[in-house]
């Protein structure tokens, strides 16, 4: 079934591009979909910074944290089920609310990827070269930056090469990752119950797992670390043009990740905040994704490589996942006018995106380099800025799926709740914390180099000025090629709504 049904206006594309459908299946793309979130370097970067607000409930906080992820998991779910567009956000709320919001929706999605995949392949480096003890290496920034970009134009070919190769690749990295972290999870909880803990120790209980036992500042301030570390499973449904039963198996494959992600999230920072105590973590929160390397001595002494290579095989799986979302979205946005036409060039061997996948690539690596040589607190408030559009977007696709669904709401209470009231719940949790992220980045104090730009936090001003940029840009292409402003809002085709597919 061709998603071209659920066209609403004149300017509905006719599909003419040639990405390659079948290339994966169901399992290939749950994989990429639980990669582009970087499990172990998530965990890494963001466990001690949890712990440090709100102590031993950091569990609960990350199970509370999975509730919103879980209602917008649905939204994509559904609203791939009636357009099968690689485009994902950018193609619905165009649909649901209209080209203006879908445009600014495409904008935020492939910028994050600029945003991000430079820090994750300079994760993947350092924590590479410490793992074959190359310690000198990974403290020279111009060996470091030099691999880093290395990394990435490595990972770009093989994405431009094909999404088969790609999801092989994910298969190897994502066996490793979950071993690694499996067997240090395991080695923590076994010393934590022998007695053997070189730190203070603490016996795990199930009041761990509750959100509130830390109080309500703090809770906000988990929370908004906690739904973050869960950002990027919907990889999986940027490849649904090229997945096996695509109206479905996609979108399963984004919530299944979601769930893998949480027992994951929830085993490790048990076993860490078991074995390591929660004054140990909160006193090593600055260190970021360091923790783990220091967290990885200690519980496996001499197999400390082990948690290094696990950190290093999470940011090398993310750093070619995350150029999906990004690459396809431009080729979506290109292909129905919105961007220029050149975006939308399928490799005519390979089947893939090739020209938006090396745009994609070559402004991270542009991206990385400059704010490198600011400094690299300033490349972390890069980051910081990316929740910013994170909600923006994940809350744009909650309400699209409830507004593009609006009159088959209440058909049944299935349709009310998983297409209705949860999308809607967890859109509106997401901009909440985006209020909440505005009002704590706007404080210069809180960025990672504490220095103010224009009275803001960094974060902050980065984040208004992708905004920025992003309104004038669409402007510009509005006045260039006005085609795709001439779509119009609608509603899901009632065939596509009553037709049971598995």
């Amino acid at each position: 079934m061709s998603h071209e049904g659920a066209g609403d206006g004149a300017g509905t594309p006719t599909r003419e591009a040639g990405l390659k459908p079948n290339a994966i299946g169901f399992l290939d793309a749950l994989v990429i979909g639980l990669n582009s979130t970087s499990p172990a370097y998530s965990l890494a970067a963001v466990l001690g910074p949890i712990v440090a607000l709100v102590g031993i409930y950091a569990p609960g906080v990350i199970l509370a944290s999975f509730v919103p992820m879980l209602m917008i998991a649905a939204a994509f779910y559904y609203l791939n089920k009636v357009d099968q567009d690689c485009g994902t956000t950018f193609s619905w709320v165009t649909r649901a609310m209209g080209p203006w919001a879908g445009w600014l929706g495409g904008w935020a999605i492939a910028m994050t990827g600029v945003l991000v995949i430079g820090s994750l392949a300079d994760v993947a480096v350092n924590f590479g070269l410490l793992a074959f003890g190359l310690d000198d290496w990974a403290a020279n920034a111009w060996i470091r930056q030099g691999l880093t970009v290395a990394v990435i134009l490595a990972m770009t070919a093989i994405c431009v090469i094909g999404t088969e190769l790609s999801a092989h690749l994910q298969d190897i990295l994502i066996l490793a990752q979950v071993f690694f972290l499996l067997t240090f999870a395991v080695v923590a909880l076994y010393r934590i119950y022998a007695g053997t803990s070189s730190l203070e120790e603490i016996e795990p209980s199930i009041g761990w797992l509750n959100p509130f036992g830390a109080g309500g500042a703090a809770l906000t301030g988990g929370l908004l670390l906690g739904v973050f570390m869960y950002w990027g499973w919907e990889s999986a449904v940027n490849l649904t043009e090229e997945v096996e039963n695509s109206a479905t198996a996609p979108g399963k494959a984004g919530i299944w990740s979601t769930v893998i992600l949480l027992v994951t999230y929830l085993s490790v920072c048990i076993a860490v905040v078991g074995y390591a105590g929660t004054v140990f973590l909160a006193e090593n929160a600055a260190e970021e994704e360091a923790i783990f390397a220091v967290l990885a001595h200690e519980v496996m002494g001499g197999w400390d490589w082990v948690v290094l290579l696990a950190v290093c095989t999470s940011a090398l799986a993310s750093t070619q996942t995350t150029i999906i979302p990004a690459s396809r979205t431009a080729l979506s946005m290109a292909r129905r006018h919105a961007l220029p036409p050149h975006l939308a060039h399928i490799h005519p061997r390979f089947r893939t995106p090739d020209v938006s996948t090396w745009w994609v690539a070559g402004i991270a690596i542009g991206w990385y380099l400059i704010v490198n040589q600011i400094s690299e607190n300033a490349l972390l408030d890069s980051l910081t800025a990316l929740s910013l559009l994170i909600a923006f977007y994940y809350a744009l696709t909650g309400l699209a799926c409830a507004v593009y669904y609006r009159r088959h709401l209440l058909e049944s209470p299935h349709n009310l709740l998983l297409i209705g009231i949860g999308p809607v719940i967890g859109a509106g949790l997401l901009i909440w914390l985006l209020v909440e992220s505005i009002g704590d980045m706007s404080d210069p104090a809180n960025s990672a180099s504490g220095v103010s730009w224009f009275g803001l936090g960094p974060p902050l001003v980065i984040g208004l000025a992708i905004a920025v940029v992003g309104v004038l840009v669409m402007l510009f292409w509005r006045v260039r090629d006005g085609r795709f402003w001439q779509e119009r809002r609608g509603v899901v085709d009632p065939a596509l709504v009553h037709t049971r597919k598995r």
